[in-house]
């Protein structure tokens, strides 16, 4: 395995728990891919190490929070480089070389947040639209050629993604939400049976059904709701 991440001693961490508990051989790589040139950076790193990616999982993201006009554009242009630009080079770089090997697969992480606008939000949400468009596409794309890839859309998940984006007092983060570790096998399973699209969890499909048929003024409404803040 190969941990590309940009806290070095936490990949490290992260290494040395993998190899005791599966006996697994990961290897580390810090790089933070929210710096323009870091993907490209990456995928040099690995063909000097004469590595071969069989799966990449791009899983890096983080969100910003509150009307558009008022955050941080520095943050907001970040979000872009890594949600969209990072995500889509390191598949473009990758991709070949399975194509070529007839063999591989690319697992997107997008979000539910891809299947309706987010006010409070509207850069993020928009960010997860792009990864889920463009990973169905490439899916019918490579079609037939070996090579799988998904978009995996998670809702609401316990990470350090709430607090990072300062969303934790946010109506959408009240009641039960989904653990990591069952969002990332539903990931890994649909990766492995071939789907283009894996929504996990019942009410995360029910959702992201019916955003697409109700008036878009309706879902607007309902996502502002959610976005607030408990107290507002």
């Amino acid at each position: 395995m190969l941990l590309v991440a940009r806290d070095e001693a936490r990949l490290a961490a992260l290494a040395a728990e993998l190899s005791k508990a599966h006996g697994t051989s990961a290897r580390v790589m810090p790089a933070d891919l929210a710096r323009p040139g870091a993907a490209e950076e990456l995928f040099r790193r690995v063909e000097a190490g004469q590595l071969t990616v069989d799966v990449l999982v791009n899983n890096a993201g983080f969100g910003t929070y509150g009307p558009f006009a008022g955050t941080d554009p520095a943050k907001e242009l970040a979000m872009l480089q890594l949600n969209i630009v990072a995500l889509t080079m390191l598949t473009r770089l990758f991709l070949p070389g399975m194509l070529a090997r007839k063999s591989g697969g690319i697992l997107n992480v997008a979000s539910t947040a891809a299947f309706q606008p987010g006010p409070l939000m509207s850069v993020y949400y928009a960010s997860k639209a792009f990864v889920v468009s463009f990973s169905e596409a490439l899916s019918n794309e490579v079609a037939g050629s070996g090579v799988q890839v998904t978009a995996l859309c998670p809702g609401p998940t316990r990470t350090e993604f709430q607090a990072r984006a300062g969303i934790g007092e946010t109506r959408m983060m009240s009641g039960r939400i989904m653990d990591a570790r069952t969002a990332a096998l539903a990931g890994c399973r649909g990766l492995a049976e071939g789907r283009a699209l894996v929504i996990p969890g019942f009410r995360n499909k029910l959702l992201a059904t019916v955003a697409r048929w109700m008036p878009r003024s309706v879902v607007l409404r309902a996502v502002r709701h959610i976005q607030e803040h408990r107290s507002a």
